[in-house]
């Protein structure tokens, strides 16, 4: 009964897609989320006006070659980002699908022996009311199990999981690059400017020293935001890379060290990097992970689970 309960909210389960995962396939409103979600639009909407209106379209600037390349190639960035970010906050991360009627699991929590023997990994989520695949976990800020989830992301106003994992880290990929090629243009335009004296005389004729003023504040201004967000993307980055390449979600870093401490046999299976790494970004080809579509089928790129916990309950 459980079984077939579980595979029949399969099918209109896996299928939501929600900005910020919660409910039944509804949407939640998560305040910190939805203002982080504010914040990250903001950003890169100010620093594509700083670098548009204050580091390329400058004088001295404005008249050479490099200014409408640097411009598309920036602008190509942005899209990307947003492109990326906007995946990873619609796309399922993989929810564990609700049953349509509530379960009974009262048999099964008293013999949790029995249970852990006969599921092989599958668990029973008590605020879910649902079984739980092997490494999924319940996320406290959507209240659902989320399958393979890395945490729960402000940024995006949704969990990480496996389904959305590659979306997020692209995200992070193009923040960081859009934040490096920023704070390049506004250092190169600083110490060396494309043409000085043109620069100075179009200066003291169009804005005097008060346009010069707000140019510079807005130069610093994105300096200091490419630096914070870019390290602090750099860091996500790694982390999300060494999560994949050790096969080991956060989550489940932290639950090996504390059976290690207690002297408990860690079980762990390892595959090659190269698998690790398609598993989340695709079987396509390479290019194909730098972009926000999926290189393989939707059949595919979905987990299949050769069986069902055996329960009857």
């Amino acid at each position: 009964m459980g079984a077939a309960a579980v595979a029949g909210a399969g099918a209109s389960g896996a299928q939501c897609c929600c900005l910020g995962c919660g409910g039944k396939g509804g949407r939640r409103a998560d305040p910190c989320g939805l203002l982080c979600l504010l914040l990250t639009y903001l950003s890169v909407g100010y620093a594509d006006y700083v670098v548009l209106e204050h580091v390329l379209l400058q004088p001295g600037f404005r008249g050479s070659l490099w200014c409408p390349f640097h411009a598309v190639a920036f602008n190509f960035i942005v899209v990307m980002l947003l492109a990326c970010h906007t995946r990873a906050v619609f796309a399922d991360p993989g929810m564990v699908p609700l049953p349509d009627t509530a379960l009974d699991f009262s048999d099964l929590r008293s013999s949790n022996s029995a249970l852990h023997k006969s599921s092989q990994d599958w668990t029973v989520c008590n605020r879910c009311e649902t079984y739980r695949p092997p490494r999924a976990h319940h996320c406290r800020i959507c209240h659902r199990c989320v399958r393979r989830m890395d945490h729960h992301c402000p940024w995006i106003n949704n969990c990480v999981g496996e389904l959305n994992q590659k979306y997020f880290i692209q995200f992070l990929f193009y923040t960081g690059l859009a934040s490096l090629y920023a704070m390049g243009l506004v250092l190169t335009t600083w110490l060396w400017p494309a043409d000085k004296g043109s620069a100075v005389k179009a200066e003291g004729a169009e804005g005097g020293v008060s346009g010069n003023r707000s140019q510079i504040a807005h130069r610093i201004i994105l300096l200091v935001e490419s630096i914070l967000f870019g390290l602090f993307v750099t860091v996500i980055f790694y982390d999300q890379l060494v999560s994949i390449i050790t096969d080991e979600t956060p989550i489940e870093q932290l639950r090996n060290r504390l059976l290690k401490k207690a002297h408990q046999e860690v079980s762990h299976t390892r595959k090659p990097k190269i698998a690790l790494l398609r598993e989340v970004f695709g079987r396509g080809f390479v290019v194909c992970w730098f972009f926000p579509c999926s290189c393989t089928s939707s059949s595919a790129s979905r987990p299949s689970y050769s069986y069902l916990p055996n329960y009857d309950v």
